[in-house]
């Protein structure tokens, strides 16, 4: 237990109406979680706002309550904490409730709009395997604390939920944990309390300008995993990227780089590519993978730099990397028929290029690349008609068709798209609203030796229609087609 006064330090508090002294029986920003004795956090979000809770809270018996406005009526028992900014003071009251295990462990966080995920499993798969149970991952994909696994439901998670995790990964005897740290996470403070050991920036492209409104801010957003670093911490970035050298501008931490094309500390090279992996080389040292793709290239050198870094011998960190296996859903390849389907998460224009291009330096003009894609609802409009306008500049056919609509019409979504079919490619285009028969039609026209590559969900199971998860796996559709 921990009294009130024990949870504000660094809440950025403006004033204090009551006593701090009584003690905390927990601590929730969710009003139907609170029970007698807790904290409760009113946090203003896009859709709901936590003040609007503060009195259903006090009646399920809220003892403290952390806002930005008081509310006209004060009830005796309660204490009353104003803050600036009450997402950044739940950052900093979870961090207090859970006893700081961010600076238990050496935490790994990864950023940027590709290859998040990669980088994140790939290290916790190497860490594991060459120093068996030591590790933790918070991903897109899934948790995993100890030997407990479970489905992600946000990339990054809520500021109490990461501090719980970490505590947990701590009580366990772990040594890392590796963590995708999503714009989002960084903007709404999920993250500002969590000690980062290391932190890695991948790259930058459109994405979730939706939320951010731009891309300058999306940049700054990116930016802010660096600019929170300490003096003892590593940033490692990517020197070939156009971002790369800025993100790291303001940093106390100290600065490492990787790339491909240009000198950096951590260098990889490319020196051959087949359908089962590729041979290269880590600051001249040769090394045979399974994954594929310039873009994973880059990542597997975050992963070399970031292994060394943290103190792994360069030798076991090669070793290591022969036999790691691509995230799920991450350029995962199927065949059957003479076909090879390629299963992506590839949703924004960048990382569809990175995909198809890949396919095209393994294909080598002979065979067809067949493209489905589609794009998500009440998500960024505009790169839409760019997602299309890739895919049919990289692929000899494109099917388009629905990918999460959410709560809007997938045939606008799809009408958005066509929008960036040039007039001359509009004859190798399909649309096709249904995903399913989407996928079976791409993989019918497929003929031997042909790649369909299907793009935008990758390790998803559902289709988010109207607010609700229909089952529903893209890596089920082609094992069913190959099978019937």
């Amino acid at each position: 237990m921990k009294t009130i006064k024990d949870l504000l330090f660094g809440c950025r508090i403006l004033q204090v109406v009551g006593s701090t002294d009584g003690q905390v029986a927990g601590v929730h920003y969710d009003s139907r979680e609170i029970k007698e004795g807790f904290l409760f956090v009113a946090i203003p979000g896009t859709q709901v706002d936590g003040h609007d809770f503060i009195e259903k809270a006090i009646s399920l018996g809220a003892r403290a309550v952390v806002c930005e406005q008081l509310p006209q009526a004060l009830h005796e028992r309660v204490t009353y904490i104003q803050t600036k900014d009450s997402a950044f003071a739940l950052s900093a009251i979870a961090a207090h409730w859970y006893n700081h295990p961010s600076q238990q462990l050496k935490v790994v966080g990864v950023t940027g709009t590709n290859g998040k995920t990669s980088i994140a499993t790939l290290l916790y798969q190497l860490f594991t395997s060459a120093q068996g149970a030591c590790a933790g991952l918070l991903s897109t994909i899934k948790v995993v604390v100890g030997s407990e696994e479970q489905e992600a439901t946000h990339t990054t998670p809520d500021a109490l939920s990461i501090q719980k995790h970490l505590r947990t990964m701590v009580d366990a005897g772990l040594d890392y944990c590796f963590m995708e740290v999503s714009s989002h996470a960084l903007v709404q403070h999920r993250v500002s309390h969590v000690h980062f050991d290391l932190a890695i920036f991948t790259n930058i492209s459109r994405d979730h300008l939706d939320y951010h409104g731009d891309m300058n801010s999306y940049i700054k957003a990116k930016k802010m995993l660096f600019d929170q670093l300490d003096e003892g911490a590593v940033a490692l970035t990517n020197d070939d990227h156009k971002h790369g050298s800025s993100m790291v501008a303001d940093t106390k931490a100290k600065v490492r780089t990787y790339a491909l094309k240009f000198p950096a500390d951590y260098k990889v090279k490319i020196l051959e590519r087949q359908l089962d992996g590729m041979l290269l080389t880590f600051n001249d040292k040769e090394c045979w993978t399974r994954v594929l793709g310039t873009f994973n290239a880059y990542n597997l050198c975050a992963v070399y730099g970031a292994a060394v870094e943290l103190g792994m011998e360069e030798l076991d960190v090669l070793v290591g990397m022969s036999q790691l296996e691509p995230a799920t859903g991450r350029f995962q390849t199927l065949t059957g028929n003479g076909i090879v389907a390629v299963v992506d998460y590839a949703h924004t224009p960048d990382a569809l290029e990175n995909v198809l291009q890949t396919l095209q330096e393994l294909n080598e003009g002979a065979h067809q690349i067949i493209t489905v894609v589609g794009a998500g609802g009440n998500r960024d409009q505009g790169k839409r008609p760019q997602m299309a306008e890739v895919a049919v500049r990289k692929s000899d056919k494109v099917i388009l068709t629905s990918d999460n609509p959410r709560f809007e019409d997938p045939a606008v979504i799809l009408a958005q798209m066509e929008e960036g079919v040039p007039v001359e490619s509009k004859m190798r285009v399909l649309t096709i609203v249904d995903r399913a028969q989407a996928i079976r039609t791409a993989l019918m026209l497929a003929q031997d030796g042909d790649f369909v590559l299907i793009a935008g969900k990758g390790h998803e199971t559902y289709q988010d229609i109207q607010g609700t998860k229909h089952h529903f796996s893209d890596v089920e559709q082609v094992q069913q087609f190959f099978n019937s």
